[in-house]
Formats: structure tokens, C-alpha cells, sequence
């Protein structure tokens, strides 16, 4: 299964592939030459249906857990001043993707979206500490009455060159639902209430939808 963000890119990739392949057997003449360039371009199209995959994934709701909204690999706990919307300290967990991650952004919680805001900017590698505050990203804030408000900040990286992001204020956020996409390499910020007990450690590897990432009893 697929996301649909990558169908135009599938196509365009599998019609490149097979004019490729069929021009090389056509044109050259090199055995070993032509061979080596076919497995490549198959390896090129195994890599973007890879990139692009859409697994399902079986999200226990639970009003009282936040679940990762990425697949990856956390590379930051710690507590922090959060600036753009709650203008106090949160912990934040960061959650970087490879290109080789499923890149699906999944809504942590579920509640009711009350603030949703794209904001253009640079594409510095993903792990740089200025990248929160200067790539481009969305920041989503989803609330319920039992955690509160939970912000997630998807982040573009020095491959990512496009976020796509399907929260809109004053939606109602399914937990472990779709929420977005972003595309070649990147890492999402989840910013927590101060008293959630965070359940995952660093470098642990996460899956979105599943994991869970915090409580709050």
C-alpha cells in the first residue's frame, strides 16, 4: 500500500525506469555495462516505492498516551522553552526519519486541532540544532481533555523538500490517523506538558501510530 502523495511520483519514476531499461538494451552493447545500469534504475524504483509505502498501523486509543507521529529514532529528550505557541517550558521529544523510514506523519492524540501554521524556511540537515527554529515546518497543536495540548512540529531536512500537512484548525484529530507526509528525509518535535512521564529512551526506535511516546495519568 502507498501513500497517495506518492502516486505522480511512482508513475513518473516507473515510466523513467522502463524507457531507461529498454533504451539500454537497445542501445548498448556492453554486457556487463548494461546490466549494471538496469539493476540500478530497478534499485532507483524499489527505493521511491519503499520511501513511499503506507503500512497500517493498529493505534490503541487511549486519551491518556501520546503515540510517536513518525517512524524513527528519538535523538532528543529534554526540556525546553517552547516560543511559537505556549510561551513556556515543555519537554520535547524529537524523532528523526532516514530516507529509508515510512514517512507518514500520524496525529499523536486525538482531540480537537486549535492551532495549525506552515511556516517556509531553510534545509539544514535534519539534526542540526537550529533546525526547529529555521527549516521549514508545520506546527500543529491538537488538544483533549485529558493530556492537554500536545504541539508537533514536522521538520524539513537537507533532502525533504516538501511537508504536506492536513491538519486544519478546529478539526477533530483521529490518534494514530493520517495527518501528513514529508518527503526525502526529515524529523518531527513533539513538545509534552511538563508532568507526562516520557516512556521511550534516546536512540530508541519508534514506529508512528504504535509506539507510545508519553503518559499522563
Amino acid at each position: 500500500m502507498f501513500h497517495k502523495e506518492g502516486y505522480k511520483i511512482i508513475v513518473i519514476t516507473l515510466t523513467i525506469v522502463i524507457a531507461s531499461v529498454l533504451l539500454f538494451d537497445q542501445f548498448i552493447d556492453v554486457f556487463w555495462l548494461r546490466t549494471l545500469l538496469m539493476v540500478f534504475m530497478l534499485a532507483f524504483l524499489v527505493l521511491i516505492l519503499q520511501f513511499f509505502r503506507n503500512p497500517k498501523r493498529i493505534t490503541t486509543l487511549e486519551n491518556h498516551t501520546v503515540v510517536s507521529p513518525v517512524d524513527g529514532k528519538v535523538v532528543v529528550i529534554e526540556e525546553v522553552f517552547e516560543k511559537e505557541v505556549f510561551n513556556d517550558k515543555r519537554i520535547q521529544v524529537s524523532v528523526f526519519m532516514s530516507p529509508l523510514n515510512v514517512h507518514v506523519t500520524r496525529y499523536p492524540i486525538g482531540g480537537n486541532v486549535t492551532y495549525s501554521k506552515y511556516h517556509p524556511g531553510k534545509f539544514l540537515v535534519a539534526w542540526h540544532p537550529k533546525s526547529s527554529e529555521e527549516n521549514e515546518r508545520t506546527t500543529v497543536v491538537v488538544e483533549n481533555d485529558h493530556f492537554g495540548k500536545v504541539l508537533y512540529r514536522q521538520i524539513a531536512g537537507a533532502l525533504a523538500k516538501r511537508i504536506v500537512n492536513y491538519a486544519k484548525a478546529e478539526d477533530q484529530a483521529i490518534q494514530g490517523s493520517d495527518s501528513g507526509f514529508i518527503k526525502f528525509g526529515s524529523r518531527v518535535d513533539l513538545y509534552l506538558p511538563l508532568d507526562a512521564d516520557i516512556k521511550v529512551e534516546l536512540n530508541q526506535k519508534v514506529r508512528g501510530g504504535e509506539s507510545i511516546i508519553a503518559e499522563k495519568v
